[in-house]
């Protein structure tokens, strides 16, 4: 399946039935009164958040969705039927934005959350509601109010906890089918990766993580060069980025350290907010170096650089040191949830405490 990350569509909320103006006809029973009903609501429309979707490739053909409307109020009272919401699945990290207000309407981040983009009109009320001592046959009524109709800019960030940066042939693809179930294309060539892969890191039972691998970047790629460049925005979300290097490219026209900072710079000039990320520096392809030399031709790259971060040394093709790294990143990720949920635990005590202080202080006053 194409790998789509944006798409436009439009969506219409049902409108509100109309009252109804009635007046009561029975046998023996002359004056009867008015009995017209009101409409029913108009549906709605939800965005529903889907774990298995990991594109919008859905909305590439089917761009318009529209709600039942409220179904008119009846006689004797009857109110008419609401019209049926309708719900549209999207993957996790779906951002919604208003195309007209250019207004951010939602995030769907978790599985089964609920998102509404168009309201239902409201119903209209049937005669019966404005019958007084002075207006004893009413004959008007109210119709029911439009639906929202909105044209919605869907762009979606996928959800992964670790993100892997490199040169395009830097052995992403490689590493991420090494040590998860994905099956991304991988070639000699560069740009085999044409879209984002996810994978399940699984380190034990209960233990594991997701991992995304993007397309290579290249020297220009914030000026829009490559493909990279576009699908940077998913990793916003990680909470780690792995720096694949390839520690002896191929002919040694490359400098691993040159390479290194290249990639740093073009992040930086995408988003500064990007760039502060804990990175990790991963140097790749130890097998294709004599083992006598690996040790000091990964010092060298490390010193010139003056890398002061987390340092692997792995081969994402015969899996030399991958268990290691996924240990230590499974490893930091704990860490950082447990430090986020005590961070959240002393914030909720902190309001507690302000909030008997302040019932305290009412007390005493």
């Amino acid at each position: 399946m194409k790998f789509v990350d944006e798409a436009n569509i439009k969506v219409e909320a049902g409108d509100g039935g109309n009252g109804c103006v009635g007046f009561r006809r029975e046998k023996y029973i002359p004056r009867g009164g008015p009995d017209g009903g009101d409409g029913g609501d108009g549906g709605s429309v939800y965005f529903v958040g889907e774990q298995g979707l990991n594109t919008l490739a859905d909305f590439r053909f089917t761009k318009s969705f529209r709600a039942e409307r409220g179904q008119n109020g009846m006689g004797r009272q009857c109110t008419g039927k609401g019209g049926e919401d309708i719900y549209i699945q999207v993957p996790l990290g779906t951002m919604v934005w208003d195309r007209d207000t250019e207004e951010m309407l939602g995030d769907v981040t978790t599985q089964g959350q609920m998102l509404k983009v168009a309201q239902g009109g409201h119903h209209g009320l049937g005669n019966i509601h404005f019958k007084s001592s002075t207006n004893r046959a009413p004959r008007q009524a109210t119709t029911g109010t439009p639906g929202e109709r909105r044209r919605l800019h869907l762009e979606l960030k996928v959800l992964a906890d670790v993100g892997l940066l490199g040169l395009p042939n830097a052995g992403k693809s490689t590493l991420l089918s090494r040590v998860s179930a994905a099956r991304p294309k991988v070639a000699d060539y560069p740009f085999t990766t044409l879209h984002p892969n996810l994978g399940v890191v699984s380190i034990e039972t209960h233990r594991s993580f997701v991992i995304a691998d993007i397309p290579g970047l290249i020297e220009g790629a914030a000026e829009g060069a490559g493909l990279g460049i576009r699908f940077l925005k998913h990793l916003a979300r990680t909470r780690l980025l792995l720096h694949l290097v390839d520690i002896a490219p191929p002919g040694g026209l490359n400098d691993p350290v040159k390479d290194v900072r290249v990639l740093a710079a073009e992040l930086e000039k995408f988003s500064a907010e990007l760039a502060t990320l804990p990175r990790w520096l991963v140097l790749n392809k130890l097998d294709v170096l004599p083992a006598d030399e690996r040790e000091a031709h990964c010092q060298d790259i490390i010193d010139r650089l003056e890398w002061t971060g987390p340092v692997f040394k792995i081969s994402a093709v015969s899996g030399e040191g991958t268990r290691e790294l996924m240990g230590a990143i499974m490893d930091y990720i704990e860490q950082r949830a447990r430090e986020e949920k005590e961070r959240l635990e002393q914030a909720e005590r902190e309001t507690q405490k302000a909030r008997a202080e302040s019932r305290d202080a009412s007390d005493q006053t």
